[in-house]
């Protein structure tokens, strides 16, 4: 796409987007009388318009039919969470049962590791990228305490080569075979929170696969932001939040990914609860768990409907937007028009002042650009929030920038880039 530094060309891009009329079903916050440049959905996505009627409409339920409403009225809430599940599924690339709406994330990671971490004398280290968000580095390695195994002998962390800001797919391919012999799972985010690198899941599940191992991944920042084809790349498990892209509220409700190959793996050790017992014989309350079939026997606690109804609404505009191929289309030309923009700066200065640490390939990011700002870093990212962009700080340098192709424009991207120029004058 050639793109060109100007308002016009951003306003003329939008007024020619397929997608345009999407910004008008969230909430954008205000900035002075004006709609803020929302900039984090990494972070939080924003609020779908519809999400007050869909929990509404489930609090209406509780107030009219109270304990019914798990099997009576328009949607019982029994069979609630099923309503996504064919949404999710195409999301994360998966088979609808092999998806579960449940938990958070980092419970998720858990019990997904009670089945899936399973240590010998011979096989018992992990490998996970390094500089990991801390949620998974803490659950590794109370993981491998539990097991009465030394993370520190246990966990390996890959970096980046020295003067590199992210990962080789090749180097990881080659720490996984270097240790394939004492090797028990690799767990990798699918999007490194930091840096933005998409990671190549494929490669990363083969290789896990060819040592003898699990391959499992969180998709904090992957799901709903890039195309996932889980279950054609042969990952065992995956866990993801869905309150970044997927807009269902701040804390909001999880999923898992457990390959169908696994479902009569009796030798899989697992947490049970009444949930998920296999549901035609749910209410008998016989003794011996007997789970569902599927993701559904990996889940715990009775379905939280109100979290739920929050994901409804978002997923209902996901479907309408016709799904995340569509999405992805716009998305790379957004983060490729930050880019660009970014880069124009520097051209114009003559010197880096912007480091954009994300990879350029397309294939290898999702919507974010991180930013290093060489000079003055909290300074700038104060003034872009004193004039009306949200981002997202992270020490000690850098700045996150996610433009979401449901919500954001051109125009957004282009107001963010002459402040970014305003900033190094102003500061």
């Amino acid at each position: 796409m050639n793109y060109q530094n100007d308002l016009t060309f951003a306003r003329q891009q939008d007024e020619q987007d397929p997608l345009k009329n999407f910004r008008s079903r969230f909430l954008i916050p205000r900035h002075k009388g004006e709609d803020a440049v929302y900039l984090c959905g990494n972070s939080l996505g924003l609020q779908p318009v519809s999400a007050q009627q869909y929990l509404a409409d489930q609090l209406n339920t509780w107030q009219n039919l109270a304990v019914e409403g798990w099997f009576q009225g328009d949607d019982p809430w029994l069979d609630y969470h099923k309503q996504i599940q064919s949404s999710i599924a195409r999301i994360v690339g998966a088979q609808e049962n092999e998806v579960a709406v449940m938990n958070s994330l980092t419970v998720n990671l858990h019990l997904l590791m009670v089945s899936f971490y399973k240590p010998s004398s011979k096989r018992f280290k992990i490998i996970m990228e390094g500089g990991a968000f801390p949620s998974d580095q803490y659950a590794m390695e109370s993981q491998v305490r539990f097991h009465d195994l030394d993370p520190k002998e246990t966990i390996i962390e890959i970096f980046p080569r020295e003067g590199e800001a992210t990962l080789r797919t090749g180097d990881i391919i080659d720490a996984i075979d270097k240790n394939k012999n004492e090797l028990a799972l690799v767990l990798f985010g699918g999007i490194n929170y930091y840096t933005g690198q998409f990671f190549d899941l494929k490669a990363i599940a083969n290789a896990a696969h060819e040592a003898g191992a699990y391959a499992g991944f969180d998709l904090a920042h992957a799901a709903g932001n890039v195309p996932l084809q889980l279950h054609n790349w042969g990952a065992d498990f995956a866990c993801w939040c869905s309150y970044k892209y997927m807009n269902s509220g701040p804390g909001g409700i999880s999923g898992i990914f457990v390959h169908e190959k696994h479902f009569t793996d009796k030798e899989l050790n697992r947490f049970a609860g009444w949930w998920g017992y296999r549901r035609d014989k749910q209410f008998l309350m016989a003794p011996g768990f007997d789970p569902e079939m599927g993701a559904a026997g990996w889940q715990v606690s009775t379905s939280p409907i109100p979290l739920l109804a929050l994901f409804k609404a978002s997923m209902a505009i996901f479907d309408d937007a016709g799904g995340l191929d569509t999405l992805r289309q716009k998305s790379i030309r957004l983060t490729g028009y930050l880019e660009f923009l970014i880069q124009a700066i520097n051209q114009e200065l003559g010197e880096e002042a912007y480091k954009i640490i994300t990879p350029a390939d397309p294939n290898a990011r999702g919507c974010q650009l991180s930013v290093v700002c060489k000079q003055n870093a909290r300074a700038i990212f104060n003034y872009l929030a004193q004039n009306g962009v949200i981002g997202d700080w992270r020490e000690p340098d850098v700045i996150r920038l996610s433009p979401v192709p449901l919500y954001n424009t051109f125009e957004d991207v282009y107001k963010t880039a002459k402040l970014m120029a305003d900033a190094l004058k102003a500061v």
